[in-house]
């Protein structure tokens, strides 16, 4: 039983939540929540942690989970497990859980992939929700800027719903290298803009297709869009410019999705 925030542990899982540089460094992430340890991996699951009250609660579930999967696992009094937790309602369940990075040979393997690329997003819950929907539409793979908000932000992990576990993603140093790296395996590039010709939905994406999606406030760069092969754009009543990112992304993912279903 942990009994004091002066743990080491109780620390590491506070500078954990707190400082993407150590993540990075030790290769991990916490995530939080029965259903996030749930569906996590157990081949990357380092070590969970419940609050004394959701043990007790929980006890026979729990241990014949830990037996079954060979997991670490350490009990936190409930106002340590408060400290140690990210939300202001904990939910009784830590895990510290290794980051996978995919790669980029990998995904155009794919036959016909369908991918995501964002450009500088800066919104942990946008990027959560992204994630969450590439999963349901069936993307192949997620790829980032390297000035995109953390994908192992708290914020981000708890948007995911799981997902992050599942939907294949990697950070690029170049979008612009990687959208001609894919022009040369056939894959066309989409970019939501303002500046587009044609509605999003007068388009074919039943072969390799990327979208690209900008930042939250700005949009693709001009560098970036003008890798795009096609520009199309999101049609809009009122007095709207643009859509939330999320959003943006969610209609073309599902469209391509109906195109190929």
């Amino acid at each position: 039983m942990i009994t004091s925030t002066a743990n080491q542990q109780v620390k590491l899982l506070v500078q954990l939540n707190k400082k993407r540089k150590l993540r990075d460094e030790r290769g991990v992430f916490v995530v939080e929540g029965p259903k996030m340890f749930r569906e996590a991996p157990k081949e990357r699951i380092e070590k969970v942690y419940f609050s004394e009250t959701f043990y007790e609660k929980h006890k026979e579930t729990l241990i014949k989970r830990i037996q079954a999967d060979g997991l670490e696992f350490e009990v936190m009094q409930d106002h340590i497990f408060k400290t140690a937790s990210d939300t202001q309602t904990p939910q009784g369940v830590l895990c510290i859980v290794r980051q996978q990075a995919s790669d980029l040979p990998t995904l155009l393997r794919a036959e016909k992939p369908l991918l995501l690329l964002l450009e500088n997003l800066q919104d942990p819950g946008n990027l959560g929700t992204i994630l969450r929907t590439a999963e349901g539409a069936g993307v192949t793979g997620v790829i980032l800027s390297k000035s995109c908000v953390d994908l192992y932000n708290p914020k981000t992990i708890r948007s995911t719903m799981g997902s992050v576990y599942r939907v294949p993603t990697l950070y690029t140093e170049n979008l612009c290298e990687t959208v001609e790296l894919l022009k040369a395996h056939g894959i066309r590039s989409f970019a939501a803009h303002l500046k587009g010709v044609n509605f999003y939905d007068q388009e074919n994406y039943r072969g390799g297709t990327a979208f690209l999606i900008g930042n939250e406030g700005n949009g693709l760069t001009e560098e970036l869009t003008e890798q795009a092969d096609t520009l199309i754009r999101i049609p809009m009543e009122g007095k709207l410019e643009s859509l939330n990112a999320g959003v943006a992304s969610a209609i073309l993912m599902y469209e391509a999705y109906r195109q190929r279903r």
